[in-house]
């Protein structure tokens, strides 16, 4: 978590830290590094997560946020290719790429990336090529629309649902795709069943609106 802020402190962009009630020393390296740090006194998964890191973000006046996992499978260095894209096109909403060139991602996380990739750009009506990315640019009025029910990683495909939902434009930028010796806290069958009631639970909401 340190050298991931201190990374992003490195561009010369604050960093905002959410603590979802973790009992690590998290928000500690965190605020030791340069972040805002704040907390939620107990875990309350990673949609809840993202957005008080964004409510945090528009409360201090920003204009965008970025979304960097502390991993290391982001490059902080890369943030400027998100900025850049942003302020070129107008694009509210900006996805990393990591399926551009995928030497180097676990072949089993590849295909799955690619399944729920074209499975969520079909629900959508709309292509993008790395859904299943939490590398991400959103502009911060765009927050009342990121609201989440799902739980863990399906929480970012339901963000996705509901900004194509209303029209929102959506485009990809191309990031390097880093593995190294950790251990992905993503589950191939247990976070794909996760995502597949997320997007029965959506198509239900959908239809129920629609009559």
């Amino acid at each position: 978590m340190g050298r991931t802020v201190a990374a992003v402190r490195a561009q010369g962009i604050p960093a905002i830290v959410v603590d979802d009630g973790s009992d690590d020393a998290t928000a500690e390296a965190a605020a030791a590094a340069g972040a805002i740090v704040v907390r939620h006194p107990e875990n309350r998964g990673k949609g809840a997560a993202l957005l008080t890191g964004f409510r945090e973000a528009r409360v201090r006046g920003f204009e965008a946020a970025v979304t960097i996992d502390a991993d290391g499978q982001h490059d902080p260095a890369e943030i400027p290719k998100f900025i850049e894209a942003y302020e070129r096109t107008g694009i509210p909403v900006l996805i990393g790429n990591r399926l551009w060139n995928p030497a180097g991602m676990p072949w089993i996380r590849r295909m799955t990336n690619r399944f729920m990739s074209w499975l969520l750009s079909r629900e959508m009506g709309r292509y993008v090529p790395d859904t299943q990315c939490g590398y991400r640019l959103f502009r911060c009025d765009l927050i009342p629309h990121v609201e989440t029910r799902a739980e863990r990683f399906a929480a970012e495909s339901e963000v996705l649902l509901h900004v194509a939902a209303r029209g929102i434009s959506i485009d990809s930028v191309r990031i390097r795709t880093i593995y190294g010796d950790e251990r992905s806290k993503i589950n191939p069958v247990s976070d794909t069943l996760r995502f597949y009631g997320m997007l029965r639970a959506h198509r239900r909401t959908r239809r129920a609106s629609e009559r």
